[in-house]
């Protein structure tokens, strides 16, 4: 485990920087090196799943029924991998906007020193995810051209309650997925390490993004609150929507047409993503970012 040296000014006695400085203080005790935490040498074993099989997208349909087992286990590794190529797509996302936001700001406070260390545990998981995807046996998946090119325009603009309320969401999704498959000794073990150790990185992110969110909304005024609630909803729809890619269906050996169709009117899947969100979609609403065109977005990524 991987302890860090950083440490906040103590010149910072802000409610921000109290805040940052509990994070970086969490960050020294309980950070992880995933170059060696992760087992990367031990071969894959292919008798293993690489996500839950319950969060499969085809779990539950007529077509999970008449796949073998091994073609199960063979999607899971597939979906796994996806949702990992996601989210280096959207910490790539993430960093840049931090990085943003922080710019010019005050080094020496604990909030960008906070930031800064955000960013770096950001990039070990990149690096972390990117290696698991390749080992799982899958192609560098991405998500769909329209996506990335409306990625590039959210991290050049997005600022303030926008950018922390998407990260959020793509960090609270992904995190309540991964606790199910961390504990879940049908996955194979080094994705578990994987996902065990997102998950305690991350919850110092949310942590953040939360009090981020609450901070930039404070005296925020109807109009704002209206537009941004509907840019964080489309963004979410955007980035929940990629997690899957399409082309895993024909890279697990099934026929592509029909796995998509199944998938896309599965209840079981529906069900599990609006379960997940619940208590995201309470701070949505409690920071009043639920409006109505906003929920048009969330209800057709099934996170309400």
């Amino acid at each position: 485990m991987a302890r860090s040296t950083v440490r906040p000014s103590t010149q910072d006695h802000s409610p921000e920087g109290d805040i940052a400085r509990r994070l970086l203080d969490s960050a020294a005790v309980l950070a992880y090196d995933p170059a060696t935490e992760v087992d990367w040498d031990t071969p894959l074993d292919r008798d293993c799943h690489g996500a839950s099989p319950e969060w499969s997208t085809l779990y539950g349909t007529a077509y999970w029924r008449e796949m073998t087992e091994e073609q199960r286990k063979e999607l899971t590794r597939q979906e796994a991998a996806s949702v990992a190529s996601t989210g280096i797509w959207f910490e790539m996302i993430l960093q840049q906007m931090v990085l943003r936001d922080v710019y010019a700001k005050d080094p020496t406070s604990a909030e960008v020193q906070w930031a800064l260390t955000e960013i770096a545990e950001e990039c070990r998981h990149s690096i972390m995810f990117a290696r698991g995807a390749a080992k799982l046996g899958a192609p560098p998946y991405r998500p769909h051209r329209l996506a990335v090119e409306l990625g590039r325009v959210f991290k050049s603009v997005a600022f303030g309650e926008a950018a922390y309320a998407a990260i959020l969401v793509a960090e609270e999704v992904l995190d309540v997925m991964q606790r199910d498959w961390m504990r879940d000794e049908r996955v194979a073990p080094f994705v578990r390490t994987i996902n065990n150790i997102h998950v305690v990185e991350e919850s110092r992110h949310m942590k953040f993004a939360r009090d981020q969110t609450r901070k930039r909304l404070a005296g925020a005024g109807r109009v704002r609150r209206r537009i941004n609630a509907l840019v964080i909803a489309i963004a979410s729809y955007v980035i929940v929507t990629s997690m899957v890619n399409r082309e895993v269906y024909a890279n697990a050996g099934l026929d592509a047409e029909r796995a998509l169709a199944e998938a896309k009117a599965n209840e079981h899947h529906k069900s599990m993503m609006r379960s997940s969100c619940a208590g995201l979609m309470e701070f949505l609403a409690s920071c009043g970012l639920l409006t109505k065109p906003a929920l048009v977005f969330y209800k057709r990524a099934h996170l309400i």
